[in-house]
């Protein structure tokens, strides 16, 4: 049996596309990591891929700071971030050991 997730924390909808653009771009992160890849065409791909996903991060952030969201809340975003398995996701990005 699947254990049940505990629920995300309450988000505005820019923190929302926030946690959403930065997982993307952690995925694909983890695609270009030259330690992690095997092929070029598709680091290639991704590498592509990040410039929209950065410009979705800006646009999260631009309309939390439009809208006075002036501060993160690093601690609920963790826990969204965790929520979605970000913790895995983010793996790819760093080195494996040797």
């Amino acid at each position: 049996m699947i254990p049940e997730l505990p629920p995300l924390p309450a988000l505005t909808r820019a923190e929302g596309g926030l946690v959403d653009a930065y997982l993307a771009a952690v995925d694909l992160l983890g695609r270009i990591n030259p330690s992690r890849s095997t092929h070029t065409y598709g680091a290639l791909r991704a590498a592509q891929a990040l410039v929209g996903r950065a410009e979705e991060l800006r646009v999260a952030l631009a309309l939390m700071h439009a809208r006075g969201e002036s501060e993160i809340h690093a601690d609920t975003l963790a826990r969204a971030l965790r929520v979605l398995d970000g913790e895995r996701r983010a793996h790819r990005v760093t080195l494996p050991r040797s």
